[in-house]
């Protein structure tokens, strides 16, 4: 049923300010997905924030993205398991698996991510990520300063920190819909399948904070095991389904009632004239009628090759119906790696057992399931308005067996290392077949053109057209930076 409840005055040009008009539209189960109906609707409905005059624009890569997938490798993977592998090192330092060529000269991946070793040359690799000078160690402060580019408060002595606060900064997510609203019937901003967790600490960094709940993603957290084949296929879209009684065209008929409503109340009808009660009611109307979101959700759509080459599994299938979900409209999507951190299996958080769990599990979701995405997104010239990222928190440590963060790991195990790690960015004027910095020989530190996350992130902001120094108001009315960070031009074209 649909219905529209009450609400008070409230200037949608400055969310910002605190609430003084609020509106509730819902659809069916809205609650199934963890962000309601009504908050997606305000999200269009919000007008962009303008950048200051005087704040930096243009350069390589600016205003390119119209879309954004974030890959999160959640838990944190190793760079020298995976993309910086190193030789004529010690032992403990060296990786058990081979180094692979890869289409650049020169540049090597390991044995565990052969399809990606031969379409570097249509993506950027960052071997130099650094928290320095001061690292993170605790997966979720690292994964809060990944996501908004700021260090969060309040972290306690067990690592672990308060839940997600109204007070936090917003997902970066959150920001760029918020200033770069989507002008179709399409939900905004999508983060799947598992939320960004640390032990009990789930969602931090993964709201929109200050900005208000209205900004918040679009949450789809199926249930079911990492490598079940048909978990993506019981996504439950109730928010968007129109319900069997009721048509679309009873819908549309409703919209006579508030043309009545405001005839007959001109009191009311000035009361809501500023929030713009028609073009709110419309895009409701709009998003469920015209089944564009239903639609992205229907894997089955897909051949059975597409689905197998993006892997039968979570990790895969996420991959895909991200690319459907941006293909329909939507704005920005995070594929948040499937495995929390501190869990076993198929996490990245290898503490043990790296050589087993890295070989069979972990690397052979992330080399098909990102390789497609990247190939199927260029093969549709969709990788010309689509930037994909994808990085985790943090790397691993160089030595294996030896403890960094207070964590116990065994021989085979490396622990946590904020202080060096790698990153890839393909699409919307990023620089193909580019390799960014370089660490040293091992994998310690940054050796040339070290990377911080708020960097990463200024790059991000720049490739949709909005200054990385653009101010926002926090929960206190105070101005802050969307990050304190420079775009790094020179990945971009």
């Amino acid at each position: 049923m649909l219905s529209i409840k009450g609400f008070k005055a409230k200037d949608l040009c400055d969310p910002h300010l605190a609430p003084s008009r609020r509106t509730f539209l819902r659809v069916g189960g809205a609650g199934m997905l963890g962000l309601s109906l009504p908050n997606l609707l305000r999200l269009q409905s919000a007008s962009a924030s303008e950048a200051a005059s005087g704040l930096s624009s243009g350069g390589p890569g600016w205003g390119k993205a119209k879309s954004i997938i974030l890959v999160y490798l959640q838990g944190g993977p190793s760079h020298l398991d995976l993309w910086d592998p190193k030789e004529n090192v010690p032992d403990n330092v060296k990786s058990v698996f081979k180094p692979i060529s890869t289409k650049l000269p020169g540049i090597k991946f390991t044995e565990n991510l052969p399809k990606l070793s031969q379409i570097n040359d249509r993506f950027t690799t960052i071997r130099s990520m650094s928290y320095t000078p001061n690292g993170l160690f605790n997966h979720t402060a690292a994964i809060y300063q990944m996501m908004t580019g700021y260090t969060t408060d309040k972290v306690s002595p067990s690592g672990q920190l308060e839940p997600p606060s109204p007070k936090d900064f917003p997902n970066f997510g959150s920001n760029i819909i918020n200033m770069c609203p989507v002008d179709e019937p399409m939900l905004p901003f999508v983060m799947l399948p598992r939320p960004l967790q640390e032990s009990n600490v789930i969602g931090k960094g993964g709201t929109a904070g200050f900005l208000g709940k209205s900004f918040d993603p679009y949450t789809l957290y199926p249930t079911g095991d990492d490598l079940d084949m048909n978990k993506m296929d019981r996504i439950k879209i109730d928010d968007l389904k129109l319900r069997p009684e009721v048509f679309s065209l009873r819908l549309q008929r409703r919209a006579s009632l508030r043309t009545l409503l405001n005839a007959q109340m001109p009191d009311i009808n000035k009361a809501v004239e500023s929030f713009e009660l028609d073009e709110y009611y419309d895009r409701a109307l709009s998003l469920i009628v015209s089944g564009r979101a239903r639609e992205a959700f229907n894997l089955n759509a897909e051949t059975a090759d597409t689905r197998d080459r993006y892997g039968r599994d979570t990790f895969g299938q996420s991959c895909l119906l991200a690319r459907r979900l941006v293909e329909a409209g939507t704005r920005v999507v995070e594929v948040i790696w499937p495995k929390v951190a501190n869990s076993d299996n198929h996490s990245w958080d290898h503490h043990k057992d790296l050589s087993k769990r890295m070989k069979n599990q972990s690397a052979p979701m992330l080399d098909g399931g990102l390789s497609a995405l990247i190939e199927d997104l260029d093969d549709r010239g969709m990788l010309d308005e689509t930037l994909v990222v994808a990085v985790g928190e943090f790397g691993r440590s160089p030595q294996r067996g030896v403890s960094t963060s207070g964590n116990n790991n065994s021989d085979d195990g490396r622990d946590h290392w904020p202080y060096c790690y790698t990153a890839l960015m393909a699409g919307a004027g990023t620089r193909r077949g580019y390799v960014h910095g370089k660490s040293d020989k091992t994998a310690s530190a940054p050796l040339e053109d070290p990377v911080h996350p708020a960097e990463l992130l200024a790059t991000i902001y720049h490739s949709f057209g909005i200054a990385p120094e653009t101010i926002v108001y926090n929960h206190l009315k105070q101005p802050r930076e969307l990050v304190k960070a420079e775009a790094l031009t020179q990945l971009l074209s």
